[in-house]
């Protein structure tokens, strides 16, 4: 699903737990791929494809790891795992 060392977030600008997620990433200056659902053709369906559910933001890492809304506190600790932060 990912390229080595690839993060890609499906979601969408008012989706509260999307501007977590974001934030999140950017607290901790690990960088992404962002799929805008509402305006990115085929994103939508994708994150469906992925997920199996309707809810946002998808979060995949690196290691095919799927995130569906996604606490911060889980972002990091996923972080950690892959060692892309300390």
């Amino acid at each position: 699903m990912t390229a080595e060392n690839e993060i890609h977030v499906y979601g969408a600008d008012w989706c509260g737990d999307c501007v977590r997620a974001k934030a999140a990433f950017k607290k901790y200056g690990v960088d992404y791929i962002w799929h805008d659902i509402e305006s990115e053709e085929g994103a939508k369906e994708k994150a469906i494809e992925i997920s199996g559910q309707q809810h946002i933001p998808v979060v995949v890492f690196p290691d095919n790891t799927i995130f569906v809304e996604p606490s911060a506190t889980q972002i990091a600790k996923k972080l950690e795992a892959l060692g892309m932060i300390e």
